[in-house]
């Protein structure tokens, strides 16, 4: 069977042999995954979703029962895909967290430049819904704040000068490079990446 699976920092099919079937929810989820990246949350209804994902409208509120629950389920899935991206750069650099904080740097360059990049999706929900007390504004809001202060905690140990004023250049940075990358539709790979490593290396020279 085919299945669509993050690899690589991408999407890919591929056939897999064995797998356990995608349950209702893990199919809704993922066809909302990449409709709410691709065109945006408030572009994308719930019946474009049930229709694309092949379940019954009673199978999907069964699942979510709002909108809502599918957006902040949604978040969610895009931050453990974030922080597997920190735990992969632990697992490469065990004993180096300075060796981690430049394979994070270079991870977050490598994805300005995928074709199907379109920004940062906590940046894009927090624009979407401006009210911040709307759940997918504070899940936006709470997954950003929790991938930050676990790289600052990087940085601390790495012994940087400063981590906290490191860590706060970098985000910025990075989260003006990947908007540029998108609305202008080029990479900002190599000056985010040349950028993001003077930073590192002032605060360690």
């Amino acid at each position: 069977m085919s299945i669509r699976i993050f690899k690589n920092m991408e999407w890919v099919d591929e056939m897999v042999e064995g797998v356990k079937k995608e349950s209702a929810k893990e199919r809704i989820l993922r066809v909302a995954a990449d409709l709410f990246y691709r065109e945006g949350i408030r572009a994308v209804g719930i019946d474009r979703i049930i229709m694309e994902s092949g379940v019954a409208k009673a199978s999907f509120y069964r699942n979510f029962a709002t909108k809502d629950e599918l957006i902040v389920a949604y978040l969610e899935y895009r931050h453990s895909l974030s922080i597997a991206n920190v735990e992969h750069a632990k697992r490469k650099h065990p004993d180096s967290p300075i060796d981690q904080l430049n394979a994070l740097v270079e991870g977050l360059a490598e994805r300005m430049g995928k074709y199907e990049n379109r920004g940062c999706p906590f940046l894009n929900t927090a624009v979407e819904f401006p009210d911040t007390d709307h759940p997918g504004y504070k899940k936006a809001v709470a997954c950003r704040e929790e991938l930050w202060n676990i790289i600052e905690a990087i940085a601390q140990q790495a012994g940087a000068r400063d981590p906290v004023e490191l860590v706060a250049h970098i985000r910025m940075l990075s989260s003006g490079a990947i908007m540029i990358s998108y609305m202008n539709r080029t990479s900002q790979s190599e000056s985010f990446l040349g950028a993001a490593r003077l930073l590192i290396e002032r605060q360690f020279a």
